[in-house]
Protein backbone atom coordinates (compact mmCIF):
# COMPACT_ATOMS: atom_id res chain seq x y z
CA UNK A 1 0.00 0.00 0.00
CA UNK A 2 1.65 3.26 -1.12
CA UNK A 3 0.39 6.26 0.80
CA UNK A 4 1.89 9.69 1.22
CA UNK A 5 4.38 9.71 4.06
CA UNK A 6 2.59 11.38 7.00
CA UNK A 7 4.60 13.92 8.96
CA UNK A 8 3.99 15.37 12.38
CA UNK A 9 4.73 18.91 13.56
CA UNK A 10 8.39 17.98 14.01
CA UNK A 11 8.54 16.66 10.45
CA UNK A 12 9.15 13.07 11.56
CA UNK A 13 7.76 10.75 8.87
CA UNK A 14 6.40 7.28 9.29
CA UNK A 15 8.02 4.74 6.96
CA UNK A 16 6.76 5.25 3.41
CA UNK A 17 6.28 1.53 2.89
CA UNK A 18 6.84 -1.91 4.31
CA UNK A 19 7.53 -3.83 1.13
CA UNK A 20 11.05 -4.74 2.24
CA UNK A 21 9.68 -6.47 5.32
CA UNK A 22 7.13 -8.33 3.20
CA UNK A 23 9.84 -9.52 0.82
CA UNK A 24 12.08 -10.60 3.71
CA UNK A 25 9.22 -12.55 5.28
CA UNK A 26 8.52 -14.30 1.98
CA UNK A 27 12.19 -15.21 1.61
CA UNK A 28 12.25 -16.62 5.15
CA UNK A 29 9.17 -18.71 4.33
CA UNK A 30 10.88 -20.18 1.26
CA UNK A 31 14.03 -20.94 3.25
CA UNK A 32 12.14 -22.49 6.17
CA UNK A 33 10.07 -24.72 3.88
CA UNK A 34 13.11 -25.85 1.87
CA UNK A 35 15.45 -26.44 4.79
CA UNK A 36 13.48 -27.64 7.82
CA UNK A 37 10.59 -29.98 8.63
CA UNK A 38 7.20 -28.34 9.23
CA UNK A 39 6.76 -27.08 12.78
CA UNK A 40 3.65 -25.80 14.55
CA UNK A 41 3.27 -22.16 15.60
CA UNK A 42 3.82 -23.07 19.26
CA UNK A 43 7.36 -24.22 18.40
CA UNK A 44 8.16 -20.77 17.00
CA UNK A 45 6.32 -18.99 19.83
CA UNK A 46 8.50 -20.80 22.36
CA UNK A 47 11.60 -20.11 20.28
CA UNK A 48 10.67 -16.42 20.15
CA UNK A 49 10.11 -16.29 23.91
CA UNK A 50 13.47 -17.96 24.53
CA UNK A 51 15.40 -15.67 22.20
CA UNK A 52 13.69 -12.57 23.60
CA UNK A 53 14.60 -13.75 27.09
CA UNK A 54 18.24 -14.12 26.08
CA UNK A 55 18.25 -10.55 24.74
CA UNK A 56 16.58 -9.24 27.89
CA UNK A 57 19.11 -11.11 30.01
CA UNK A 58 21.94 -9.22 28.30
CA UNK A 59 20.28 -5.92 29.22
CA UNK A 60 19.86 -7.17 32.79
CA UNK A 61 23.59 -7.89 32.95
CA UNK A 62 24.37 -4.35 31.77
CA UNK A 63 21.88 -2.95 34.28
CA UNK A 64 23.74 -4.82 37.01
CA UNK A 65 27.01 -3.26 35.90
CA UNK A 66 28.50 -6.18 34.01
CA UNK A 67 30.32 -5.77 30.73
CA UNK A 68 28.59 -7.35 27.75
CA UNK A 69 30.13 -7.58 24.30
CA UNK A 70 28.13 -5.46 21.85
CA UNK A 71 28.28 -8.36 19.36
CA UNK A 72 26.15 -10.39 21.79
CA UNK A 73 23.33 -7.82 21.44
CA UNK A 74 23.63 -8.02 17.68
CA UNK A 75 23.47 -11.82 17.67
CA UNK A 76 20.51 -12.00 20.04
CA UNK A 77 18.60 -9.26 18.19
CA UNK A 78 19.08 -11.24 14.97
CA UNK A 79 17.83 -14.39 16.71
CA UNK A 80 14.70 -12.53 17.88
CA UNK A 81 14.05 -11.22 14.37
CA UNK A 82 14.46 -14.67 12.82
CA UNK A 83 12.18 -16.26 15.41
CA UNK A 84 9.54 -13.56 14.88
CA UNK A 85 9.58 -14.02 11.11
CA UNK A 86 9.28 -17.78 11.50
CA UNK A 87 6.41 -17.41 13.99
CA UNK A 88 4.55 -14.95 11.75
CA UNK A 89 4.95 -17.30 8.79
CA UNK A 90 3.73 -20.28 10.80
CA UNK A 91 0.57 -18.31 11.72
CA UNK A 92 0.04 -16.84 8.26
CA UNK A 93 0.51 -13.31 9.62
CA UNK A 94 1.24 -10.58 7.09
CA UNK A 95 3.81 -8.90 9.30
CA UNK A 96 4.32 -5.94 6.95
CA UNK A 97 0.60 -5.18 6.86
CA UNK A 98 0.27 -5.62 10.62
CA UNK A 99 3.26 -3.37 11.34
CA UNK A 100 1.98 -0.71 8.96
CA UNK A 101 -1.45 -0.66 10.64
CA UNK A 102 0.09 -0.64 14.12
CA UNK A 103 2.51 2.18 13.26
CA UNK A 104 -0.37 4.36 11.99
CA UNK A 105 -2.29 3.63 15.21
CA UNK A 106 0.75 4.41 17.40
CA UNK A 107 1.48 7.60 15.49
CA UNK A 108 -2.14 8.78 15.74
CA UNK A 109 -2.04 8.24 19.52
CA UNK A 110 1.40 9.85 19.81
CA UNK A 111 0.24 12.99 18.02
CA UNK A 112 -2.99 13.16 20.03
CA UNK A 113 -1.21 12.73 23.37
CA UNK A 114 2.56 13.34 23.12
CA UNK A 115 4.78 11.73 25.75
CA UNK A 116 7.15 13.91 27.74
CA UNK A 117 10.82 13.13 27.16
CA UNK A 118 12.27 10.41 29.37
CA UNK A 119 15.05 11.42 31.73
CA UNK A 120 18.49 10.13 30.73
CA UNK A 121 19.52 6.83 32.30
CA UNK A 122 21.24 7.37 35.57
CA UNK A 123 24.28 5.27 36.46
Amino acid sequence: MNRPTPKDAAGTPLPAGYGGLRKLQEEFMRYQRASFPPRPPRFFALELAGETGELANLEKKVWKGRVVDEADFTDEAADVCIALLNFANSRGIDLAGAVERKMRHIDDRRRADPEPPLPPDSP
